[in-house]
């Protein structure tokens, strides 16, 4: 029949195809136009996909900080790296280790101490895993010359690998930068015990030695220094008692040293007091101006001066302060406070400094005699005396 064929199918025209294939597109046209519209929000927005594509571990271009938020895809491959219950104690020091040999490897030596300390803290039973994280935290304080820290890794590591080479030569190597020359030679000598043609050991352990002597005489001859400024120093404080001079003593110490008698002011701190070649005393002193707030600093106020040729020399130019030219020493008085701080004694200012200081009521505090100066019958003076009766 024609139209058809053998098997008894139909045979189409091309019109016949062209008119179908057209009738479907309709009805698909018109399927998806009565399908319910939806917005999609699963995927990135187009005004921030830069920002989300960063978050994105396979392209993200630094690692999260501390406390910084994580996308749901880093933190799962997070729980699968660190999460305890996904990795035994080895498998999780094994991967800190790893982080820090990656962050040793670019020098960021402190966030690989970081990670070494996570993996230290598992606690594994593998003791050369553990060893290994001692001693790479060691390497990483070494890079950074935390020499003490270092050595302090390297005694850790040892005592899980007594002959860890690498941990000896470590040690050996901190020891001597902190001047610890004995335990740098002990050190050697326990590497060299392993290693006994090591060139760097063998000439490490010469320096030490070097080093160590050198050390030593030093130490003797600074020894034989404070011995013979200890005996000045008692000397010093012979001289003063038996001149009589009264010193203060710091409340709960039984016996004074010169650091006791160091002045307490800034400006004063390079001027204590001192014997001339004849062991006559020279003192620094301090002058105060109640009335005006003014101070003034005699340097070296040698103990046979006069206090009188002192106040002539201080007041020969007259201080900017005392425009009105009242501060003279036929216009002053002369004051000092006494032990307790309670009275205050009028000093005769045609005796000399060291006559004063013998004062059975004067003390020097902090190695400095201090003098109050007022105005003859002034105000001030009058106050200043009522405030001690």
């Amino acid at each position: 029949m024609e139209g058809t064929s053998k098997e008894g199918s139909k045979v189409w025209t091309d019109n016949e195809r062209l008119k179908l294939a057209s009738k479907l597109d309709a009805e698909l046209d018109e399927y998806i136009s009565n399908l319910e519209k939806k917005s999609y929000t699963e995927g990135w927005p187009e005004d921030r996909w830069e920002e989300e594509m960063e978050k994105h571990p396979f392209f993200m271009k630094k690692t999260p900080e501390p406390g910084e938020e994580l996308s749901p895809l880093m933190e799962g491959l997070q729980q699968l790296k660190y999460g305890e219950d996904e990795n035994t104690p080895e498998e999780l020091a094994n991967n800190y280790k790893e982080d820090g040999n990656f962050n040793f490897k670019y020098k960021n030596y402190r966030l690989g101490i970081l990670s070494y300390t996570e993996g230290i803290r598992t606690k594994c039973k593998d003791i050369d895993l553990m060893a290994q994280l001692y001693n790479n935290r060691a390497a990483a304080h070494f890079m950074l010359k935390n020499y003490r820290s270092s050595l302090n890794d390297c005694k850790l590591a040892l005592r899980l690998k007594p002959k860890y080479i690498k941990v000896l030569n470590r040690a050996a190597t901190c020891c001597f930068h902190i001047k610890d020359y004995e335990q740098c030679i002990d050190f050697c000598d326990r590497l060299l015990d392993e290693s006994p043609t090591d060139k760097i050991m063998l000439y490490l352990k010469s320096q030490a030695v070097v080093e160590g002597e050198r050390l030593k005489r030093d130490k003797r001859k600074q020894d034989r220094l404070e011995k013979n400024l200890n005996k000045k120093e008692e000397e010093l404080l012979n001289i003063i008692k038996e001149k009589g001079i009264n010193l203060e003593v710091i409340e709960g110490k039984r016996n004074l040293n010169l650091k006791d008698l160091e002045p307490q002011i800034p400006e004063m701190a390079q001027c204590s007091f001192h014997l001339d070649a004849q062991n006559k005393l020279i003192w620094p002193v301090l002058i105060l101006y109640p009335e005006t707030k003014q101070t003034d600093f005699i340097q070296n106020f040698h103990e046979d001066t006069l206090l009188i040729e002192q106040l002539e020399q201080l007041f020969n130019d007259p201080p900017e302060w005392d425009s009105h030219r009242r501060y003279t020493p036929e216009n002053i008085n002369v004051y000092f406070e006494d032990k307790d701080k309670c009275s205050l004694h009028k000093v005769n200012v045609h005796q000399s400094l060291g006559q004063i200081l013998q004062h059975e009521r004067f003390i020097v505090r902090g190695g400095t005699p201090m003098f109050l100066i007022f105005v003859k019958s002034s105000k001030a003076e009058e106050g200043f005396l009522a405030m001690y009766v």
